[in-house]
This record gives C-alpha cells, structure tokens and sequence, in this order.
C-alpha cells in the first residue's frame, strides 16, 4: 500500500500553536505537512535569562476557549484541542493514519505511550540543572531504550509495516533528537539510521525541511541545559 500522502479531500482553517522550538509540536509540524495541510504556525517566545517571560503566552493563555489549556493547542475550525497524542490522533484519523486493523491499531497505542515515556525522561534530564552530572547515566539507559525500538522495527519498511502511521512522526522526531544528543547511539542500529533517513526523504517532509520554515534548532526551551537556545 502507497505511503504517500492521501488525496487531500478539503482545506481546512488549521491553527496550531506552540513554542518557537521543537519540543511536543515538531511531530505535529512534520504530520501538517507530510498530509499539505495549510496552516498556522503560531509560535510563542520564552524570553531570556534571568525571568524566562512566559508572558507572550501566559497573556493570551484563558483567552481561547480552551477546555484546558496548555501548549501545544490545535484550532481546527469549531475543533479546539489540547494535548500532543490527542492532536496527532485528530490529524491522522483524517488520513488513515492509525492503523487499518485491530493489531496495528494496538501497536500504534502501544509505540505511542512508549514514545512518551521515553521521551519524557529525556526532557526531566534534558531540563535538569545536573545535567552534566546525568547526562552519562542517562545514554547508557537510553541505549537499551532504542535498541528495543530498534528490535520491534526489524526489517519492516514502518513502525507498524509497509503503511505510515502517525507513530513514524513520533518516532522520527524522538531519534532524531537522540541522533542529535549522542550520534553514537546509533552507531551499531543500521535499521534505525535507514528509517530516519526513509522519513526525510519522504517528498513533503524533504522540501519542508529544506524550507526556511523548518526548525532544526531549537529543540527545547531557553531553560534547557540541552537543547535550548
């Protein structure tokens, strides 16, 4: 079955807004535009040392009709969403991005939590002010965290198959970053370099990253010990 995108049946009045880096949207960036869906790519600032303002924000944060606000939030016509996972299910759902069978939708779940656990102990080091003092500890474990991704690949074209589904988005930016932190993770996971590179090739996601709109960098706020600006 093609992985190139579906047939794009309408245009919808999209709005998706986060902070000026990666972070939780970069996933959603990549799906928008993998599918050619316009829309707009609001982004806030973290001011610099020693306040970090929020205030950009924090100043417009109770003033959207947000049923629980937070970062990042998708405006999708009458369709006001928070929470990453939630706005990548509405995305991909458009698009049969989640799954076709029973099965490959619980690997999707499955890849989904997992991603985020994994990715959440990567922020809390990523933010530590000990980053230093984590920073070893943490690439041993996460060693043994992607060779598990690494193994449920296999020698599949996709996460799932020969199908994308939205957990290629997440994986991809997940890697990506650890690609990034500490290249030598990789070093001896040739199936994990093959999708990264298979993703980037992909012919939306390759000229949005040619694009000046891409953000390659930075991955996470001016607080970060890693990744930030």
């Amino acid at each position: 079955m093609s992985s190139e995108p579906a047939e794009k049946k309408t245009k919808m009045p999209l709005t998706l807004a986060y902070w000026k880096i990666r972070g939780l949207a970069q996933p959603i960036r990549l799906l928008l535009k993998y599918n050619e869906l316009e829309f707009d790519n609001v982004m806030y600032q973290q001011g610099d040392a020693p306040d970090y303002s929020r205030e950009g924000w924090l100043s417009v944060k109770f003033t959207l009709g947000l049923d629980f606000p937070n970062l990042p939030y998708m405006i999708d016509g009458d369709t006001k969403i928070t929470q990453s996972n939630a706005i990548l299910r509405h995305v991909a759902r458009k698009f049969d991005l989640c799954g076709n069978t029973e099965t490959e939708m619980a690997m999707v779940d499955m890849l989904e939590n997992q991603a985020m656990d994994f990715r959440n102990g990567f922020t809390r080091v990523c933010y530590n002010s000990n980053y230093e003092s984590l920073k070893e500890d943490y690439i041993k474990a996460a060693k043994d965290k992607i060779k598990a991704f690494s193994t449920f690949l296999g020698g599949k074209k996709w996460f799932i198959g020969d199908k994308l589904t939205f957990v290629d988005f997440v994986l991809y930016e997940l890697l990506d970053q650890h690609r990034m932190f500490e290249p030598s993770l990789f070093a001896e996971l040739p199936n994990l370099k093959e999708f990264l590179d298979k993703f980037e090739a992909l012919p939306p996601i390759k000229a949005y990253m040619e694009s000046a709109e891409f953000i390659r960098y930075p991955v996470n706020n001016n607080t970060a010990s890693w990744g930030g600006k």
